[in-house]
């Protein structure tokens, strides 16, 4: 259990400290302890957010006491599980970049000083983890972005982005589940649904999953669309080990 410490928060929520700082190693801990936990069917445990260094559990206090649950996490931390390998899951997302899909993937390429086409290849070339999921169901906190095309935020927020745009703010990617507002480059656009309120499970990934970027064609992007609307596409996921 070093490093790890577990705190009240509230009368009925537990936190989880992993560490201080964001690293793989800190996220897998935190994935390792929300399976074994989920595996072990606790009762009295109402919901797990994992956040970059830290799980918070909420409880429901007249099933479970703060001792009882405390007690259930700390041996759970102490198995240290995530010492070997472990398994992960790489979801591919097709994305469409740049034209009216992605209308600054320019600003991102004149920032950093590249063509479009190497922003492109170098954004769709990694295995993004993802760390957390927060702000809105379903958006991605996304690590591991190449420091070529870092980009700032807009000056000027828009007051909507559509669902599904992928963009760039500061050192993150990522995607957005629903329309918003928001203030990121905006660099393509993928018809998957990562977050969907009519699936039996409404959020695409979790955290400790990986994203995968591949580039398609617009025909492309509108033969995916398609196929989403009529309820029929099913994101390529391919398992490795970590």
């Amino acid at each position: 259990m070093q490093n790890i410490r577990i705190l009240t928060a509230g009368d009925s929520s537990l936190l989880v400290e992993f560490g201080n700082e964001i690293s793989p190693e800190i996220n897998r801990k935190i994935a390792a302890a929300v399976q074994l936990l989920r595996e072990q069917h606790i009762e009295g445990i109402v919901d797990m957010i994992p956040t970059y260094c830290s799980l918070l559990i909420n409880y429901d206090p007249r099933v479970l006491s703060y001792e009882e649950i405390s007690e259930r996490v700390r041996g759970v931390v102490k198995m240290e599980t995530w010492a070997g390998s472990q398994k992960k899951k790489i979801f591919e997302i097709p994305v469409c970049y740049g034209g009216e899909y992605g209308p600054d993937i320019a600003n991102i390429a004149q920032h950093a000083g590249l063509s479009e086409e190497e922003v492109i290849q170098i954004h769709s070339s990694r295995d993004y983890l993802i760390y957390m999921l927060g702000f809105l169901p379903g958006f991605t906190y996304l690590g591991g972005l190449d420091e070529r095309i870092h980009t700032p935020r807009l000056a000027n927020p828009r007051l909507k982005i559509s669902a599904g745009s992928v963009g760039i703010g500061g050192s993150q990617t990522g995607i957005y589940p629903l329309d918003s507002p928001g203030g990121w480059q905006l660099m393509g656009m993928t018809p998957v649904k990562t977050y969907d309120p009519n699936r039996e499970v409404p959020i695409l990934v979790e955290a400790g999953d990986y994203i995968r970027f591949v580039p398609i064609s617009e025909a492309e992007y509108l033969r995916i669309k398609e196929s989403v609307e009529r309820g029929e596409y099913q994101c390529i996921v391919h398992e490795g080990e970590v």
